[in-house]
Order: C-alpha cells, then structure tokens, then sequence
C-alpha cells in the first residue's frame, strides 16, 4: 500500500503573518497629506513610519529669491493655521540684524495678535480632535467661535487666513477706531461659551474613555525627538519661550501667563493642556487690549528704505507658535535677499514621535493618537 502525503497551504492565515497597512496619503483624520506606513500583527501595530513629504513646496529655497518684505508672504503659509505666528518669525529675525527697534505700540498690539491667532488655532484642533473620535458636534461649536474672532482679524489686517500684517519694523497700519472695542466683544464672546469643551467635551465619557491612558508619551522621548508645544507641556516638559526667554510684551505679562502642564502625556491630557492654554490666551489678548488703551497715539511700525538689505551676519529667531517652537535661521550676505533661510517648524519634530508612540497600540486607537498630536502636513513639509 503506497502512503499518500498532501500539504496545505495556509497563506495569510498563519499567525505569524504581518500586514503593512498604508494610511493616507489621502486621509480626512490627517490635516492635510500624510502617509503612515503600519506593520500590524492582527490588531497591533508592531511598526510605524511617517512617510512625509507630499506637499513639499521648497519654501526655504523660495526663501533665497525673495526680499524681505516678500518672504513675509511665504512664511505665513506653511503652517496656515497659525499664519500671524509665522509672520512674527522672519521680521523678527530681519529686525534683530538689523539693530532695528519696533515702536512700543506695535509690540502691543503684535502681542495681541498673536494671542489671538492661538485661540483659532487651538479651536481648529479642539474642535476636530472629538471629530475624529466619533463626536460631530464640538466642531460646529469650534468653528462659530472662530468665525468671532476671523471677523476682527480680517478687519484689522485684511487677510482671513494670512493676514500680512506684519513687517520688518512694526505692522502694516494702525488699528482702525473701534477696533479694540470690537476685539474686546469678541473675546469676551467666546469665553463665555468655552464650556462647550470644558462639559461637552471633557465631561463626556466615551470622549475620556478613548483618550485616557492612551498614546502616553514620555518626557524622554519629547527631548530625544525635540518634540515642543502643547504636547510637550501634556508630557511634563515645562517649556514656554514666552516664560522662559520673553520677546515682543511677553517679559511684561508674566502675571497673566500661565504655562499649562500635565503629567500623564496621554491624549487626554494634551486635549487638557490644549485647552487650558485656550483660556490662558484669551486672558492674555484681554491684558493686551487693557495696555493698548493706556498707551497714547503713536507710530506701529518704522521707516524703511526703498530697498531693504540686511546686514552680514546670522542670527536665530525662535517664537512659542500654538503648536509649539518655530525658528528661523537667517544667514545675509549683505543683500536684499536672504542667503539662506532654515525653518525649523513644530510639527516637523512632532510628527517623528510617532515612530516610537505607536508600535504596541491598537489600530484602533491610532486615530486618537495621531489626531492628539495637533499637526499640520504643511507644517511638516515645508
């Protein structure tokens, strides 16, 4: 009798099987066109790749053939959703080599603007981070307070997402009359209907349920990674450039400033960190609006030259944006252009911690985490 010997095949079902799973590049929890190359064994991720990169622009090499008062333009863009931020950046850098002192009221009203463009910023992610989780409602929410504060932005520079206010020396005009009456209504409107994300949000416990103790991030990796901002802050790491090394009014503000931190370094407490900070912002645009009626009449910016060169030399310039530091390193070779501009944006090292936050998670609690992170693609590919 001949024995008879079959094999079967098993294929994908073998347990020891790994999947690569691409999310993106076109995906809506993303803010804008990431990829996320995943390894998963069944339901874990055992390894995660940032693949970044699908909406390089070469802004620092458009940087070279534009002058100073045109790079404005570029830098306000890569992270759209903090373009006053961005702006601040490059003219404080020009303005550095240039020895150049702003007139007081436009540090105010600089430092105003700012605050302001932070609370759009944070109600951006606030309101679609519980989007991402399943909740529709709080971006509804996010989005007409926003619309509160867009309307006195656009008026008082023109701009509705970049508003080119600023420039080397001080801001684009004056205040319009009326202007900080309006401000101030506005401020005043969205605090008071914060606890929407104060209850709605935070006190909902399908919401606390998919972030807490989820996605922890450790004080380690925030330095390893360079990781800044918000996150970091959610993680332990107390750094604020606002506190630690003052620019524009910021060194007179120290009463109203609060640096909000946490400890868990989980999805909650950033949504925590994020929020508090929201608060803490609109405190500090109130104190900004109190100094700036105090002030007399004067100029908001100085004269400059037909054509503007900065001198030889380099220099550093880094500001707290809302998702965290943003640096310029401007080298001039005495001419109208820069010789080269480096941005060291926010998100660019926030993303990379997730190489390294989320191999041994679920897939399921990939969009928490990666929507916790508080990015912008064109932040991260600049």
């Amino acid at each position: 009798m001949t024995a008879t010997e079959t094999t079967v095949g098993i294929g994908g079902a073998a347990e020891s099987t790994d999947m690569v799973l691409n999310i993106g590049p076109q995906h809506p929890s993303t803010h804008g066109v990431l990829r996320l190359r995943l390894v998963l064994d069944g339901e874990r991720i055992e390894h995660a790749e940032p693949v970044i990169g699908y909406m390089h622009r070469g802004a620092e090499k458009l940087f070279e053939a534009r002058d100073y008062r045109q790079i404005i333009m570029l830098a306000n863009r890569h992270d759209w959703l903090s373009a006053f931020s961005n702006e601040l950046g490059v003219v404080i850098a020009v303005e550095r080599m240039l020895g150049m002192e702003v007139p007081e009221r436009a540090v105010w009203t600089r430092t105003l603007l700012a605050e302001l463009n932070r609370v759009l910023n944070h109600l951006m992610f606030l309101g679609s981070y519980p989007l991402e989780l399943g909740g529709i409602t709080p971006v509804f929410y996010a989005f007409r307070e926003r619309e509160v504060l867009q309307n006195v932005m656009e008026e008082v520079s023109g701009g509705r997402m970049h508003y080119m206010f600023n420039r080397v020396g001080g801001l684009k005009e004056d205040l319009t009359d009326g202007w900080t009456g309006r401000a101030r209504d506005a401020v005043a409107a969205v605090r008071s209907r914060m606890d929407v994300f104060d209850d709605l949000v935070l006190g909902n416990e399908i919401f606390r349920g998919r972030t807490r103790g989820v996605g922890a991030l450790t004080p380690e990796a925030v330095h390893v990674y360079g990781v800044s901002g918000p996150i970091a802050r959610a993680s332990g790491v107390d750094f604020d450039l606002r506190r630690d090394e003052p620019y524009l009014a910021y060194g007179d503000l120290q009463d109203t400033l609060k640096v909000v931190t946490r400890t868990e370094g989980d999805c909650l407490a950033r949504f925590e960190v994020l929020l508090e900070q929201t608060h803490n912002a609109l405190d500090l645009a109130d104190a900004c609006l109190d100094r700036l009626a105090e002030l007399p009449p004067g100029p908001v910016n100085q004269r400059l030259p037909k054509v503007l060169k900065a001198p030889e030399g380099h220099t550093y310039a880094w500001t707290e944006n809302p998702l965290g530091i943003n640096g310029y390193y401007l080298v001039s070779k005495g001419e109208k252009t820069p010789y080269r501009l480096k941005l060291r944006s926010a998100s660019y090292n926030n993303i990379q911690v997730l190489g390294e936050l989320l191999p041994g998670t679920l897939v399921s609690d990939m969009v928490a985490i990666l929507g916790s992170l508080f990015f912008v693609v064109g932040d991260i590919d600049k």
